[in-house]
């Protein structure tokens, strides 16, 4: 039996050990220990969602529609977010195993290979954007693309070689905080406060009526919220973690937690760049440093600044947290090694692929005249494209009473999980339907 032991079995017992302790233990302030010990994969992939092309497309929002519908509407994404993210905490507490190995074992041996090679190919194209917001939010900065790729690419590897979940998980954690520069930035923007409440209990105004433009924005925005990589990085993520069946109530709190920090991040890039529309500025084809470089009359030099740092920081926390859900999916499919806890003899394929995915994305972004901005958008609304079967696997197992047991899911759950995956099929037909037939919408 002792031969069966790993030393990545050995790391999650030390922290699964400290978390028997605190709940053995007494004190004032042990509940507090405790959330800090089991918060973690909800924080990180919320605000890990909140990446590059995220705030990008936030930036674009605010400046192309100003304060109005989309404050409301991008609170409803998160909200849509949580409602999927929860299931997947209960998926992976329960049953110990990740997304992608799931599927393999109650769907079969095709549909496992094939969520994999999905999920790595969207990857691929999502991480080619983080490192475009690395490139971007350093530029301002006048740092050369590839000195700001290459060095995002090295955090990444650095991070990772720490080869202890705990740690990984900490740095990235430190690094993603950051993702609230952009709540100071919108302060020095000056929203209107009255105009503020009024949109979010009017979802208006919306400048220009619905258009091809307004629904490209739409989707975008629902694809910088709701995507499949999610859905694999955070189920792994709880398993590499060691959470149980007992910490699920803290799951939640780590979910909604991340839901509501990364809401208050993209709420306020959307405030932060509201002056652009309020002064006529045309940024249909702003980079990161672009609106950096934008937004200074408005909010001064330490407010572009922020924003840039803002737009980095994005970019290099998705390129942590995306290659690793890339990682996870192939080790669970294939059966090998699939834990940050492994070493790295044990673990060279997990940390192979995790590594590889991250480098040819960054060499991708420095092809010269590659349409950037483009890119950007298009990615996110694939993803949303990319959704639906994706919730319609997670849906099948949370509903799966054999592997599930009381964690199924129960009629309020479905109830909404079935909600969100409408409303996600509902915007890929509008999309679709507006995008071949632009006659149907206003000029």
């Amino acid at each position: 039996m002792h031969s069966d032991i790993t030393v990545e079995d050995i790391k999650r017992a030390g922290d699964r050990r400290r978390v028997h302790d605190l709940r053995a233990g007494q004190g004032r302030t042990r509940s507090l220990r405790l959330l800090w010990l089991l918060i973690g994969p909800g924080i990180l992939v919320m605000l890990g969602e909140n990446d590059g092309p995220s705030m990008i497309s936030y930036a674009q929002t605010g400046a192309i529609y100003g304060v109005g519908f989309f404050l409301p509407f991008i609170a409803l994404t998160f909200a849509m977010a949580f409602v999927v993210q929860e299931m997947t905490v209960r998926l992976g507490a329960v049953t110990k195993r990740g997304h992608a190995e799931l599927i393999y074992a109650r769907f079969g041996r095709f549909w496992g290979f094939f969520a994999m090679a999905d999920l790595v190919f969207g990857n691929l194209l999502t991480l080619v954007t983080e490192f475009i917001a690395v490139r971007a939010g350093l530029g301002f900065f006048g740092v050369p693309a590839g000195i700001a790729v290459l060095g995002a690419l090295l955090v990444v590897v650095a991070v990772v070689l720490t080869r202890r979940y705990w740690t990984w998980e900490r740095i990235t954690l430190g690094f993603a905080i950051f993702n609230l520069i952009f709540v100071p930035v919108a302060f020095m923007a000056h929203p209107v406060s009255s105009q503020v409440v009024r949109a979010f209990f009017t979802w208006g105004p919306l400048p220009g009526g619905v258009t091809a433009g307004f629904i490209l924005i739409v989707m975008s925005n629902i694809g910088a919220t709701v995507t499949p990589w999610m859905l694999f990085f955070q189920q792994s993520a709880v398993v590499d973690k060691g959470l149980t069946a007992a910490d699920i109530r803290h799951g939640r709190i780590d979910t909604a937690l991340g839901a509501g920090l990364a809401a208050i991040a993209a709420i306020a890039t959307v405030l932060a760049t509201a002056p652009l529309f309020a002064h006529h500025v045309d940024a249909s084809s702003f980079e990161g440093a672009a609106f950096a470089q934008a937004l200074m009359p408005y909010v001064g030099k330490v407010g572009a600044t922020l924003f840039a740092i803002g737009i980095f920081e994005a970019g290099l926390v998705a390129a942590i947290t995306i290659s690793s859900s890339s990682a996870y999916a192939f080790g669970e499919v294939t059966g090998s090694a699939r834990s940050l806890n492994s070493p790295l003899r044990e673990g060279r394929l997990f940390y192979a692929v995790l590594i590889a995915a991250a480098a040819i994305a960054a060499a991708l972004v420095l092809i010269p005249n590659a349409p950037l901005v483009f890119i950007v958008l298009i990615v996110n609304v694939i993803a949303v494209l990319a959704m639906p079967p994706a919730i319609v696997f997670l849906l099948l197992l949370v509903n799966d009473r054999e592997i599930m047991g009381k964690h199924a899911n129960g009629p309020m759950a479905n109830f909404f999980g079935i909600s969100v995956t409408i409303l996600l099929v509902l915007a890929g037909l509008i999309f679709g339907i507006t995008t071949i037939f632009p006659h149907l919408l206003p000029s």
